[in-house]
């Protein structure tokens, strides 16, 4: 099994590694479902304000499924809250015993209000937006599949439009977790040289930066629609982002006794 280390404090009680078996990776490249969030002292940037509450938080450098990162929410005046949610609208501690195991990490935009694991929070509009410095996708273009980053041109943090939802947790206490939302990007000048050659490409949906605080106020479905488009290719880049070479294991020899 692959370990992917995490910078979890131990304060937050989380496990300390993601487990992802072959089949999980493209071509067994971490090129996965992941992203890069805001590091914690680029929250004013998130946030558009100066913030010292939340400084003492922490989350992994890259986003996985069920790790916890920073999503940004609205309030009831409409001013923009942080909370730490999991990644995946269905946490896999909540897939009911004896049901496969499923991802739910992205939704896509033309069954959104069909699904049963995004509609009711689409219908509810429970809309949320998820900071980021770059995301991660396979390319093929050199014949086989290398990881990408994709961010902005001047690498500026950004938002993806997302759900989320609640879960009562066996303690009795509260947890949020979200979804990002994706579109078909077959014709995206950017977005169409990523996945599989054949493959449908798809987008996700990158909020102009102007667009956000309406984006999070949003209580209208159809409204709320009018959203999910495409971020301009000119104003985005891409760049060939290997992942770190695993840490081989050392195998120490057994020896004799010398008496």
């Amino acid at each position: 099994m692959q370990q992917f280390p995490t910078r979890y404090p131990k304060r937050l009680n989380l496990p300390i590694t993601f487990s992802a078996g072959r089949g999980a990776c493209y071509d067994d490249v971490i090129m996965c479902v992941n992203y890069r969030p805001p590091l914690p002292e680029q929250l004013d940037m998130v946030l558009g304000t100066l913030v010292d509450l939340y400084r003492d938080w922490d989350w992994p450098t890259e986003t996985w499924k069920d790790y916890l990162a920073p999503i940004v929410r609205s309030d009831a005046n409409n001013q923009r809250i942080l909370s730490l949610a999991s990644y995946g609208m269905v946490p896999r501690r909540h897939i009911p015993a004896g049901v496969k195991v499923f991802d739910t990490m992205n939704a896509r935009a033309e069954s959104i209000g069909e699904k049963r694991s995004f509609a009711p929070a689409w219908h509810r509009t429970q809309l949320c937006a998820v900071p980021m410095t770059c995301f991660y996708e396979p390319n093929y273009e050199s014949g086989r599949a290398e990881r990408f980053g994709i961010g902005m041109a001047d690498e500026a943090p950004f938002f993806v439009a997302g759900l989320w939802r609640e879960w009562r947790e066996m303690d009795g206490k509260v947890a949020t977790s979200f979804t990002q939302i994706t579109i078909n990007a077959d014709e995206h000048p950017l977005m169409k040289r990523f996945h599989k050659p054949g493959d449908e490409k798809r987008a996700l949906v990158v909020l102009p930066p102007e667009d956000v605080d309406a984006w999070l106020a949003c209580r209208d479905q159809e409204l709320a629609r009018s959203f999910l488009r495409h971020y301009p290719a000119e104003r985005m880049k891409a760049w060939a982002a290997p992942a770190a070479p695993r840490a081989k294991k050392v195998v120490v020899p057994e020896t004799g006794s010398l008496f």
